[in-house]
């Protein structure tokens, strides 16, 4: 008891107040999880795998993987419920460094280019619901740099994206009180919506559609329809190109499982953390990928396999939708990935910041980043998360037929693997410090220890090595974009000194 008093005065006179009860926790964590790819991404994933079995067995390996790393990670963040989270963990099990590369990568990349991604959906769904706002009505139209294949612009979707983090940001500066309140709010709203989307495709899909839900799982495994290259000319048809098929669908499902760790970047203003942090990871991981799987199994008595792999613009949930509500399915979805999109965001903009804040007081961010306003948060970190959140959102790639990409595709398609990598050194710290650390008070032990937190981090090795061979354009570029913390790090260790 004495200690748990120590640390909560500790943490009060570094100005951070504890908030953040069981529930918020977890609205955190389900609010971050929950964006807009479980909404698209399972087209994608039908083509890479070919058959609605293999498509449910993908998100059931996301399921266990996402899940059993969340019983594992639990044990760090009971143990040292402090603001940080990862960057906290791989710093103490392995040294400063490692901690750092974490950072570097989640605020040049992983997270400033997931804020961006997700306010460019809900500007590009706000768009079903009022046409003038497009990626393809410009303000600033495209104007290309030189010759290269970049280009900057400013449509009203993307206006509306930046509207979106600059408004979330400005909340979030104003206290955690705020910023929580929205995240519950908008997590029980999209929850929800998730909910009724799969309990009335389900009912719907098996009452009046039997012949789909009868063509879809009378014949689970067998490979049809728009098959695709999955590297190197393998397809799911053969044994080992739906090996690695799996795989690579896995940078979908994952992805759309993301964040889910991100609560303990925000582990210095919850309550009771020592219960409350491994006990939220468990809650809204769980959750998540259960209603991840049953929004699959609705989409399979609503759509058959062949169709789903083909829907216009991957917009799985909104076809399915349109089978419960013909005519408006896609206007009610645009309407539900709004309110997704809009918690999401509010989520990865209230929790990345404390990240760099703990980089700041160990001197390897700017000092600034490193102190609370106010409010008791730190500001000036997520301020500077909304700079380049912002930015992300005005570049575009010029395609070879002419046309225009998003750039922060291209960033989050790079550095999946490399986020994988810092996962699995983070699951792998919990062996580490049970090492290096034998007497530390662990206030949760990992559920299943060793075996469990072992087959996580061989199974996501296992993926990682097939996505480095099969996917190498979508990888390796990743690893450079980590690399690129090597010279930072010693820099900031010259020219900083820890606050």
């Amino acid at each position: 008891m004495a200690t748990d008093v120590a640390e909560i005065d500790q943490q009060s006179r570094e100005g951070f107040i504890r908030g953040l009860g069981l529930l918020d926790s977890t609205m955190i964590v389900a609010g971050s999880m929950i964006g807009s790819g479980i909404f698209i991404v399972s087209a994608d994933i039908g083509r890479q795998v070919g058959s609605p079995g293999w498509l449910l067995v993908v998100w059931i390996i996301t399921g266990l993987l996402t899940v059993g790393a969340a019983l594992s990670y639990g044990e760090l963040a009971a143990m040292m419920p402090r603001a940080g989270g990862m960057y906290v963990y791989l710093k103490e099990a392995y040294s400063p460094f490692w901690g750092f590369l974490y950072g570097w990568t989640h605020f040049l990349v992983i997270g400033t280019a997931t804020i961006a991604a997700v306010a460019v959906a809900f500007g590009r769904f706000t768009g079903i619901l009022i046409p003038q706002i497009s990626e393809n009505s410009y303000l600033i139209a495209p104007i290309r740099i030189g010759t290269s294949s970049y280009a900057f612009s400013l449509s009203t979707a993307q206006l509306v994206g930046i509207l979106m983090i600059v408004l979330l940001t400005w909340m979030n500066t104003r206290g955690l009180k705020l910023g929580k309140i929205v995240q519950n709010v908008f997590t029980f709203a999209k929850t929800g919506s998730l909910i009724l989307l799969i309990v009335l495709g389900i009912a719907v899909g098996l009452i009046w559609h039997s012949d789909i839900a009868a063509a879809n799982f009378g014949d689970l495994w067998t490979v049809r329809g728009n098959v695709e290259d999955v590297g190197h000319g393998l397809t799911a048809i053969a044994a080992f190109g739906l090996f690695v098929g799996i795989c690579v669908a896995q940078t979908n499902s994952l992805f759309s499982a993301d964040a889910w760790h991100n609560v303990t970047f925000t582990a210095g203003e919850v309550k009771d953390p020592k219960r409350n942090l491994p006990l939220s990871l468990l809650l809204g991981t769980g959750g998540v990928i259960t209603l991840y799987l049953l929004a699959n199994v609705a989409y399979l008595v609503t759509l058959r396999f062949e169709d789903m792999q083909k829907v216009a613009a991957d917009r799985v949930g909104s076809a399915s939708l349109d089978v419960v509500f013909p005519g408006i399915g896609a206007t009610l979805m645009a309407a539900a990935i709004m309110i997704s999109t809009f918690g999401c965001n509010n989520g990865l903009i209230l929790s990345g910041p404390r990240a760099y804040y703990a980089m700041a007081k160990d001197g390897l961010f700017f000092k600034s980043v490193g102190k609370l306003n106010k409010f008791h948060v730190p500001a000036w970190a997520i301020v500077v998360q909304g700079i380049l959140a912002v930015f992300y959102v005005l570049p575009r790639t010029v395609k070879a037929d002419g046309s225009f990409g998003l750039l922060y595709n291209d960033l989050l398609t790079y550095v999946i693997s490399a986020a994988l990598i810092f996962y699995i050194l983070a699951i792998a710290a919990v062996f580490v410090l049970r090492v290096k650390q034998p007497d530390a008070e662990r206030p949760y032990k990992a559920v299943g220890y060793p075996i469990i937190p072992a087959l996580y981090v061989i199974g996501a090795c296992v993926i990682l090595v097939v996505l480095f061979v099969y996917q190498t354009t979508a990888t390796w570029p990743g690893l450079l974009i980590v690399l690129t913390g090597v010279p930072v790090y010693f820099i900031w260790r010259k020219v900083e000194t820890p606050q």
